[in-house]
Order: structure tokens, then C-alpha cells, then sequence
């Protein structure tokens, strides 16, 4: 406390720039700090759209202004996310099967209203358990998770969670917020350096403020994007229980050699079952 009081008044154990000890000065640190802060803020402010989003409700900043951008963001980038993955997988039975419970997800409900190109694919990485989507549309599934599903309503609960990604534009929100929180995370080093400009543990205490800032969004969106499976899943006539059993799997992956990446930075399988189990019983009262 003593440190953290010297640091805001600008006192150094030899004074503060030539003044007495205990004297309070403008320690040109805390001002380049600061800057950094309130800068990051502005800019965030200035430089990224106003946005209710319909699916959800909610208010958001988004770096990228129009869906148009996003799907040609997302299509330039699933190429070389698919080559990344080992290619698209060469199984046509489990292809088509990923592409029409995609279709059919796709077709009931007001996704199919939205600008975006919804495009689903299967990975031939037969290692990585993982799920995702790119901004704009293109979803993929990897064999590896692909294999572990029972069923096709729990390829229905991946599917749908993905899209809730997508309508959600949660890639989009979580640009801008990174790079404020970047800003802020430099300016908090910045104010936590030494007298000499040396980062040290302040550079750490931002860098950790970044991560967890980003990390709480990500886990947010991840939650949200579970809710809107759950809805595309009713609305498909699909059964959405079995998105609980899609946590279960992966709570079951997780504890194996490798884990899943489909988990990093995302809420616990067993923290995920509950609030599935909320959200379908919220869904089916109509509320």
C-alpha cells in the first residue's frame, strides 16, 4: 500500500525530482499512464460501431461495421484454416451428414433471414477435439470431435452452438475489445514500472489484466452462444438435452492426454450443463 501511495503521489525515496521527501509531485509516469488508458477507451469508443444485436438483445461495440465485412473476413480466412487442420475430411457419409443438420438448422430459424453465408464443414484433424466458427458463416468440426458424438441431435447442439457464435458476432465484439484492453494493459504497466521506466511487474500485472478482461468475454460469449443452441435446436425440432451430452464428452476429453481446445478459455463442461439445463427450461416455458 505504502508503494502503491508513493507511486500515485509521485514521491521516490530521494524526493520527487529534486523536492523534498514526502513532497507530492506530477510523476510524468502516471501521466503517460493514464494517457494510455483513457486513450485506449476514446479510441474504442470512436472507432467501433453501435450495435443491438437481434438475436440477443444485448448492446454491443463491434470493430467491424456491417455483416458484409465479416462474411468477406470469414471467406478469406477458411482456406487457410482448413489447410491448418489437415484438409476437409474425405469420409462423404459423415460430410453430408454435417452439411444437413446444418441445412436444417439453418432453414428453422431466422439465421436464414441474416446476411451471412453459413457454410459447414468437417475437419480431417482426427486429434484435435474442436468446433468453431470464423466471423460471417463458415463453421467447422473436426473428426475428432465428430467421432465422439452419439447422435445427430449432438451434432445439431455443436452446430447450433457455432452459429450462435456467428449471430451473435462475437468475433467481431471481442476485436474491439481487445484492442482496448490491449491500451489499458500497457497504460497499467506503464503506472507500474519503476522510476527507471522498467516494466518488470507491472508489464506482468497488465498483461494479466488483458487476459482475464478477454478471457471473462470469451467465457460470456460462450454461455450466450449455448442459449441460441438451445433455441436453433427446439426450432429444429431437435432434442436439447443433447447439448448437454455434447459437455459431457468433452468434460470426458478434457481429462485425457492433450485435453480439448475446444475448452480453452470456456466455462466448464459441468458449469455449462447447468446452465444448458436453465436455458431449455426458460426456452420451452417461452420466456
Amino acid at each position: 500500500m505504502k508503494t502503491l501511495l508513493r507511486l500515485l503521489t509521485g514521491q521516490t525515496a530521494s524526493g520527487v525530482y529534486g523536492r523534498p521527501r514526502g513532497g507530492v509531485g506530477c510523476n510524468p509516469r502516471i501521466i503517460l499512464g493514464l494517457l494510455f488508458i483513457v486513450g485506449a477507451v476514446v479510441y474504442n469508443w470512436m472507432s467501433t460501431t453501435p450495435f443491438t444485436n437481434e438475436f440477443t438483445g444485448r448492446e454491443q461495440r463491434l470493430a467491424i461495421a456491417t455483416p458484409e465485412e465479416e462474411v468477406a473476413l470469414g471467406l478469406q480466412s477458411a482456406p487457410g484454416m482448413i489447410r491448418e487442420m489437415g484438409g476437409t475430411s474425405r469420409d462423404a457419409a459423415a460430410v453430408a451428414l454435417v452439411q444437413k443438420v446444418g441445412q436444417r438448422l439453418l432453414s428453422s430459424t431466422a439465421a436464414k433471414e441474416t446476411p451471412y453465408r453459413f457454410e459447414f464443414h468437417l475437419l480431417a484433424d482426427a486429434q484435435t477435439i474442436n468446433a468453431f466458427a470464423l466471423p460471417g458463416g463458415p463453421i467447422f468440426i473436426t473428426e475428432a470431435l465428430f467421432r465422439r458424438l452419439k447422435n445427430e441431435d449432438q451434432l445439431a447442439g455443436v452446430l447450433g452452438h457455432e452459429m450462435g457464435h456467428v449471430v451473435g458476432r462475437h468475433s467481431n465484439e471481442q476485436m474491439a475489445h481487445s484492442k482496448m484492453w490491449a491500451g489499458i494493459g500497457q497504460g497499467v504497466a506503464v503506472l507500474l514500472s519503476d522510476e527507471h521506466g522498467r516494466a518488470n511487474t507491472g508489464q506482468m500485472v497488465g498483461q494479466m489484466l488483458m487476459q482475464w478482461r478477454t478471457t471473462k468475454f470469451s467465457r460470456d460469449d460462450e454461455l450466450e452462444s449455448d442459449a441460441l443452441g438451445v433455441r436453433f435446436m427446439l426450432q429444429a425440432g431437435y432434442n436439447p438435452e443433447a447439448l448437454i451430452g455434447v459437455m459431457e464428452i468433452l468434460a470426458e476429453a478434457s481429462g485425457g492426454r492433450g485435453g480439448s481446445e475446444f475448452m480453452s478459455t470456456h466455462p466448464s463442461p459441468e458449469n455449462r450443463m447447468q446452465r444448458i439445463k436453465e436455458v431449455i427450461a426458460r426456452e420451452r416455458a417461452g420466456k
